[in-house]
């Protein structure tokens, strides 16, 4: 994205936060826009496309610390800052251009020692102004000579469903001109995580940039990832727990596997299938399986005189005995 448009658009306030908002409040209001105005849930709808869009590249910038920064820093100065050359012209309170440049990359100010930057380009290593700020000068011309460069990567995100983020998937993106292009999504990529599209940056003398896309995954209800693990809870009854047996439960392809419960399981034991959770190219997770106790809600003549029968013949035991000694301060 050029400078000129960061300078116009408040992608603050197209997300709905503050400018001091943290990471995890920009991801939190843009995943609940996303939802609101994602295409699947408004076909057809121009508008919440548009808005959309909207949200979908404001987050790409605001969700990358480094975009992050710069687009703070192009914001402050396309606010009203004025430059004037350094030398006898400036006086006390004008702020010349190298104080406006000193406060970004930290010189300047205080008494502090300043970074000069005369117009022969020798301010910068290699020689201009900064190529994030290039194109808010009018490229490198009067600021010397620069060797040829790749274009900047450009940012984008994309949300992905659970089934997607397990077996991989390919995502469509559409360029403004309307041409549309491929991304593979691999295997076992976790929420968050960034892929990176060559040759789809902006154009550049040495090259194109790369295209930088953050992959947010959509939760699943019953499994739950933990990095390369997968964790779900699986109910048994008060006979299983307390006697032991063998249950099913199942695994991400659909498939069934046996597992032994050991007598006298209590509500919470967790039990590891190995190789049974998300594949990735180098390594392959583990099943966590909880086990919870269901306790029966209705209950016939028959088992609940079984269940009496078995608290009379229980009636010594009591599981809190040592509670006292451990709520001890």
């Amino acid at each position: 994205m050029a400078s000129q448009d960061w300078v116009e658009k408040d992608f603050y306030a197209v997300l709905g936060v503050s400018k001091d908002a943290s990471a995890a409040d920009i991801k939190k209001a843009y995943r609940k826009l996303a939802r609101k105005y994602h295409p699947d849930t408004n076909e057809g709808n121009a508008e919440a496309e548009a808005k959309f869009k909207d949200i979908t590249e404001a987050n790409a910038v605001l969700s990358d610390p480094e975009e992050r920064q710069q687009y703070d820093a192009i914001r402050a100065m396309g606010s009203g800052a004025r430059f004037q050359a350094p030398g006898a012209g400036g006086t006390a309170g004008t702020g010349g251009f190298e104080d406006i440049f000193g406060d970004i990359f930290g010189g300047g100010g205080g008494g502090r020692r300043r970074t000069s930057y005369s117009t022969s380009g020798t301010g910068f290593p290699g020689g201009g102004v900064p190529p994030e700020f290039a194109d808010l000068f009018g490229g490198g011309g009067g600021f010397g000579q620069q060797a040829p460069t790749k274009g900047r990567d450009r940012t984008a995100s994309t949300t992905i469903s659970f089934e997607g983020s397990i077996n991989g998937t390919t995502v469509s993106f559409r360029e403004n001109s309307g041409e549309t292009f491929d991304v593979k999504i691999p295997a076992g990529i976790k929420d968050g995580q960034k892929v990176r599209r060559q040759g789809k940056g902006e154009s550049g003398a040495a090259g194109n940039g790369d295209l930088i896309i953050t992959v947010n995954v959509t939760p699943h209800p019953f499994f739950k990832r933990e990095d390369n693990n997968l964790r779900i809870h699986v109910p048994i009854t008060f006979s299983e727990a307390a006697l032991g047996g063998t249950i099913e439960v199942p695994t991400l392809t659909g498939k069934m596997v046996k597992v032994k419960v050991a007598p006298g399981t209590s509500s919470g034991r967790v039990l590891r299938l190995k190789g049974r959770g998300v594949k990735t190219s180098k390594v392959t997770g583990d099943l966590l399986v909880v086990l919870d106790v269901a306790v029966p809600q209705n209950l016939n003549d028959e088992a609940r005189a079984a269940i009496e029968a078995f608290a009379e013949a229980t009636k010594d035991a009591n599981p809190r005995e040592s509670l006292s000694d451990k709520a001890k301060l």
